[in-house]
């Protein structure tokens, strides 16, 4: 392949991803295995990063967290 014809390939894959960004990112906040992943997550960080002692507080504050982000397609 020559460095052109790489360059034509990288721009098709970007314009065919960007054509499915929206429903993929629709996908992903809707599956439930990255909400377990972002609770895992959040609640690693509040224990690093917080100093609450308790355990429920603690995944109230994790549970908070992840409500404040969200999965969206890049403009």
């Amino acid at each position: 392949m020559t460095i052109q014809s790489i360059n034509r390939y990288d721009e098709a894959i970007r314009l065919l991803a960007s054509g499915f960004k929206d429903q993929f990112a629709e996908e992903v906040a809707a599956d439930e295995r990255v909400h377990e992943l972002m609770m895992d997550l959040a609640s690693e960080f509040v224990e690093n990063h917080i100093p609450i002692v308790s355990e429920d507080s603690q995944i109230d504050m994790a549970a908070e967290l992840i409500m404040t982000v969200t999965v969206t397609s890049v403009k």
